[in-house]
């Protein structure tokens, strides 16, 4: 990992820093609210979904001019269907992403002294999930591609309204982004996800994402 971290061009650094930074925040936020919350897990919810919008309007407004602060591959896919994004940059922005998520799983368990190694017990279930991933993930793209064409300077406030309105209005907290979800995988505490929900939280993103990007251009050709 060290050697493809000095690799990096900056715009792929800045995609590994923010996914770092924001699985950090989900997880960590986590973590900590649950342990302050005494079994109140609406409170450790209103705890986690406050550090994570913070954080994403944090990192849009600081990275968004070099790389388009992406943070997440189903955002990334879009950009390459809209041409906006190279194949190669696809890929490598993806690798960067998925990294930056693992590796602040690994550091967030190490500070927390909790077992570093895990693996998610937390089954968020199937087909309904599934359908609310498509929810969250379609709102998310619509937010970035209107707001991103109408208000670009207000796209990091939107996002982190959005996807802070999403952990409350859907019934899967909104992940809405397959490297945060994969990296959740492997944390057994607040926020993590069991193994056999993953496919159909990333099934559901990757739905979600697509439908987006097909509304927007609809209303956007008229």
């Amino acid at each position: 990992m060290a050697f493809f971290i000095l690799k990096m061009n900056k715009k792929i650094l800045v995609e590994f820093l923010g996914t770092f930074f924001l699985v950090s925040v989900v997880v960590g936020s986590g973590i900590m609210a649950e342990n302050l919350s005494n079994g109140n897990d609406a409170l450790a919810l209103l705890g986690n979904t406050i550090a994570t919008g913070a954080i994403l309007y944090v990192l849009i407004k600081s990275f968004s001019f070099i790389s388009g602060a992406h943070f997440n591959p189903a955002v990334s896919l879009v950009f390459y269907i809209r041409k906006e994004l190279s194949l190669y940059d696809l890929y490598k922005y993806s690798i960067a992403q998925l990294l930056g998520g693992l590796l602040s799983i690994l550091i967030v368990h190490y500070y927390f002294g909790v077992e570093i190694i895990q693996i998610s017990t937390n089954i968020r279930g199937e087909g309904k999930l599934l359908i609310s991933e498509i929810i969250a993930t379609f709102g998310l793209i619509i937010t970035i591609l209107f707001v991103g064409k109408n208000n670009p300077k207000d796209v990091a406030l939107a996002v982190a309204l959005f996807i802070t309105s999403g952990y409350w209005f859907t019934s899967s907290t909104s992940f809405a982004n397959p490297a945060v979800t994969i990296s959740r995988m492997f944390t057994d505490t607040f926020t993590g996800i069991a193994p056999s929900s993953v496919v159909y939280f990333i099934i559901g993103q990757l739905i979600g994402a697509l439908m987006g990007n097909i509304l927007y251009n609809k209303i956007d050709s008229n």
